[in-house]
Formats: structure tokens, sequence, C-alpha cells
């Protein structure tokens, strides 16, 4: 805040509004209170590179373009924040048609916004970009999608921090209730954590039942060591260094747990709503 109202000083154009609201509500004063028809926005703990406005808003000199998707780039110094990046963004070889902008690089007229009726103001503090997205694209806005606009995104210091965000992100998933995304399609978040789900009850079946036939023992041991080579794999192809992959496993296992937990909280908070 002190950093901004000292550029204040500089360029009076720069606005500051401070308060206790959630990121949504945030997000919909700022963009309430704008007097201008195209809308960018980024996050807290993000830094965007220097064309990155020029870029994000450059689409809008079509007419039928309603919202503009940048990207963004994740960054982290040790082995662990570059491993987490894996499990809670999207890498460049993903960037594709159907990609969704995040709200850490992304831009949209205000007609745009007000008819999709803003960011939702839910009790969860997270993923109100996921929601804006799937009203806006069941409504039929026209995306245009810019992969050299990109924000740099820190990745978390520690372990449990990205854990957390990725047990929030479950969480918010399980209480909307996307199962069938219009992009995605059977591939939503929610029908990725029920295969979650039941990896691990496959798990528990075969080392039950092994007492009864020792040969699932056998194919527990194996299904086990080929999932921890998988998740290191996946890690190394990205950034080809062994000490990065070896979190894979790491980060695997936990966020299983982390998404899982997210997901059944998610799902009592929507019962009780």
């Amino acid at each position: 805040v002190e950093i901004i109202r000292h550029f204040q000083k500089k360029d009076g154009r720069i606005k500051l509004l401070t308060g206790n609201y959630s990121r949504a509500e945030g997000r919909n004063i700022g963009v309430e209170l704008a007097r201008n028809d195209v809308i960018a926005i980024t996050d807290a703990g993000c830094i965007s590179q220097k064309d990155w406005l020029k870029k994000i808003t450059s689409p809008f000199i079509h007419r039928e373009v309603d919202i503009s998707a940048g990207f963004y780039k994740m960054v982290g110094k040790t082995p662990r924040q570059r491993a987490l990046s894996i499990f809670l963004g999207v890498t460049p070889s993903k960037f594709d048609v159907n990609f969704l902008p995040s709200a850490r690089s992304m831009a949209f007229r205000k007609a745009a916004w007000e008819k999709v009726g803003g960011f939702p103001e839910r009790k969860i503090n997270t993923a109100e970009d996921t929601d804006f997205n799937y009203k806006a694209v069941k409504m039929g806005m026209k995306y245009a999608r810019v992969k050299s606009a990109i924000v740099e995104w820190g990745m978390p210091e520690t372990l449990g921090e990205g854990l957390e965000k990725m047990r929030s992100y479950a969480q918010w998933d399980a209480m909307y209730g996307i199962w069938r995304h219009p992009t995605q399609k059977l591939m939503s978040h929610n029908i990725r954590v029920l295969s979650i789900f039941l990896r691990y009850l496959l798990g528990l079946y075969l080392l039950i039942f092994g007492f009864r036939n020792p040969l699932l023992w056998w194919l527990a041991g194996i299904g086990s060591i080929f999932y921890i080579f998988w998740a290191f794999r996946k890690v190394y192809l990205e950034f080809r260094d062994w000490r990065v992959g070896a979190w894979g496993p790491v980060i695997q296992i936990s966020s299983d747990i982390a998404v899982m937990g997210g997901f059944i909280k998610g799902k009592t908070e929507q019962r009780k709503t």
C-alpha cells in the first residue's frame, strides 16, 4: 500500500482502494468504479512483464472479443518451488485453444463482466476466476488467447502453503459442483478428484484382500512403485533436473491427500448451504 501511495504522487491516474474485502469483492468494487470499457487484472504475488498491458488488451480492437486470456510464468528459486508449479498451474505446453484465463493474467470488457454478474462473492476466498470463466463460456462469450501476455507468478515458499492452495481449490470445485465442464468436458476438476479417490481405494482393496491372497500385495507394491516413478517422471521431464523431479512423489502424495480433504470439506459445506 505504501508503495502504491508513493507512485500516486507521481501519477494521479493511479487509484487505491483499501478495505476488509474478499478477493472477489475487491475485484468487483474495482471494476465497478473503473471508468473505461476494458479492464485488465492481475494478482498479488504476480509481476507483469513490461509489455503485458499492451498485449493483454490488444485483442479488443476486434469488437467480437469479450475476454482476453493471457498467460503466466511460474517462478521458483528452489527445486521444491519449481516442482510445485507442475501441480499448481498450467505449463506452456498445455496452453491451447481451450485455455481459460486465470485472474493472474486476464482482461475483459466491462460489459462482459456485467453480463456474467461479476466475480462470485462466496464464503470461500478462492477460484472466483474459475466461476467467472465457467459462466462466460456457458453464455457463449468470445475469448482471445495471448500466450505472450505474461505475468510472473511466484511459487509458494513452503510446501504447506502450496498444499493449502490445492486444498482450497478442491474445496471450491466441490462446493460449486461442476462435473461436466464446457471446455474440459469429462476431465473437470471434480472428475479428476474422483479418480484420485479411486486410486487409493484400489490400493486399500489390494492391501486388505492381500491377507487372503498375497499376490495382491505384490500388485499393490508394483502399483506403488509405478505411481512414485510416474510422479517423478512428469516433474523431471518438465525441468530435466533430478533434484526437482525428486520432489514429484512427495508433492504428488501430499497433494492427493490435500485435494481429497478439500473435496470432502467442500461437499460437506455444499450440503449445509
